[in-house]
């Protein structure tokens, strides 16, 4: 049986504008130049501002007709807020010379592969046709991770092709051949396998046991290899630990990454970390400003502002037409537009600022001293607390940003840590925790690695008492694997 009945609720919702400024505080500095350049494409009432100009000192007009109140209204408004001076002035960046990111100007590593490529000569066009399918579906690593009947697929649905698995098998086959070694293989092992097996076929005469060991290894023992199961590959292939060692060793000298080796041709391996916020050192002062140059000043457009004035003019006159009215609409439209987002520009900046303000003056001992120890424990609820924003606010701010210092370049999110009590009760950072617990991993006897119960032990030994399961979560942070994975000959 179907009921009404009257509800009230209330409900939280963020407009459009609060979700751009959301979106804004996340971009980090090399993304926000590329932000303005977008809207600025799609909004031709915001325009780049390179000269200062005369501020418009016009007149409102009280004697507008009732039918067009609210549009000229907005007019008068618009122009007595002086459009022409609504820019982006900017009072907390960097005073130093414009830095511009290194422009790369490189071959990819899938253009090196296409170049090889291009010097095979395939008995059909359909060999070819997969051939440069597979290329494309290869990662950056050098892998290919799609299986056969995806690329199957793939043809069918691109180029409109039939052929079946033992085709591509069979390309696949000629492009695994193909410079760095290893390059097409599908999972770890058959990389692996590739890069010893074309070295061992470029050696002069029988190659040495241990190349044999390795390849016996890699084929068909690499379960017990991966999990470092020593004991059991010495049994199964009656070595001893010498011989195992060296087996081991020339493994361990293959590339699990094969475009790693041509990276040097490949722009997507050159990163480059633009800080977002600068801290300096002024005879014991800090001094905090903002990485903005890269990012333009903004302002309206001049002519968008000619055409308000316009359009007043021409309405003292004679009533507008519906046309000009439609026109000045969208001028109207664009311009708020224009304006927002340099509101929200501004907006970001001073928001990035307090937020990077209140993490410096929080970790001021760090910043004077580049010394991990002084850290303190820091939270983003402190951070929020201080500056008054949201706690989603502030990891959106610390979200992807790098803070430069006299110490080096930093990520915001490596200052926030849980806190912890020692053993004389003094409060500490989870990172001076970390940072110890990673000594002890590396000062460790490799034959006979701590486990995590050990780990616990002798961090207690130096101070800190906290449960295994503990040392098990940082151990992960930190990417540490576990003693079994540690364990070497």
């Amino acid at each position: 049986m179907l009921k009404q009945s009257l509800s009230q609720k209330m409900l939280q919702k963020l407009s459009p504008q609060q979700i751009q400024l959301m979106k804004l505080l996340q971009l980090p500095t090399t993304s926000l130049e590329e932000r303005i350049q977008e809207e600025m494409e799609t909004n031709p009432a915001l325009e780049e501002n390179d000269d200062y100009a005369e501020v418009i000192d016009l007149e409102a007009n009280a004697d507008d007709k009732e039918e067009a109140f609210e549009l000229d209204d907005y007019i008068n408004e618009y122009i007595e807020d002086d459009p022409q001076s609504y820019k982006l002035k900017d009072t907390f960046s960097h005073s130093d010379e414009d830095y511009k990111a290194p422009v790369v100007v490189q071959n990819s590593f899938h253009d090196y592969l296409e170049r090889q490529l291009g010097m095979l000569d395939f008995p059909s066009e359909e060999q070819e046709i997969i051939a440069d399918q597979l290329i494309g579906s290869i990662d950056e690593d050098g892998y290919l991770r799609r299986d056969p009947e995806a690329i199957i697929d793939d043809l069918l649905f691109s180029q409109n092709m039939e052929t079946d698995k033992e085709t591509v098998l069979l390309v696949l086959a000629r492009i695994q051949k193909f410079d760095p070694p290893g390059v097409g293989a599908r999972d770890l092992q058959e990389c692996l396998a590739i890069q010893m097996n074309l070295k061992i076929r470029n050696m002069e005469g029988y190659p040495e046991k241990k190349f044999i060991f390795a390849q016996k290894i890699i084929d068909n023992h690499f379960t017990e290899f991966t999990k470092k199961h020593y004991e059991r590959l010495k049994k199964n292939l009656f070595l001893n630990d010498e011989e195992l060692k060296e087996a081991i060793d020339e493994i361990i000298k293959l590339n699990p990454k094969p475009a790693m080796s041509v990276a040097e041709v490949s722009p997507s391996r050159t990163q480059y970390i633009l800080p977002d916020f600068y801290i300096k050192n002024r005879d014991g002062e800090l001094e905090l400003s903002l990485n903005n140059k890269n990012a333009p000043d903004l302002k309206i457009n001049d002519q968008y502002v000619e055409m308000i004035k316009t359009y007043k003019d021409a309405n003292k006159a004679q009533k507008s037409s519906k046309g000009q009215k439609d026109a000045v609409m969208f001028i109207k439209q664009k311009i708020d537009s224009a304006k927002w987002f340099i509101d929200a520009i501004k907006q970001r900046h001073h928001t990035l600022y307090s937020t990077m303000y209140a993490i410096m003056q929080f970790q001021y001992d760090f910043f004077l001293t580049g010394d991990d120890r002084r850290l303190k424990p820091m939270i983003l609820k402190d951070i929020a607390e201080i500056t008054g924003l949201d706690i989603s606010t502030v990891s959106r701010v610390a979200n992807s940003k790098f803070v430069q210092t006299e110490f080096g370049t930093r990520k915001l999110k490596s200052f926030f840590s849980e806190s912890m009590t020692t053993q004389e009760g003094e409060e500490v950072s989870t990172l001076e925790v970390k940072n110890i617990l990673k000594d002890i991993v590396a000062r460790e006897n490799k034959r006979k690695p701590h486990s995590d119960e050990k780990l616990k032990v002798l961090l207690e030994a130096s101070g800190y008492s906290i449960a295994r399961r503990t040392v098990a979560k940082y151990r992960e942070q930190l990417h540490i694997p576990v003693a079994r994975l540690r364990k070497e000959l």
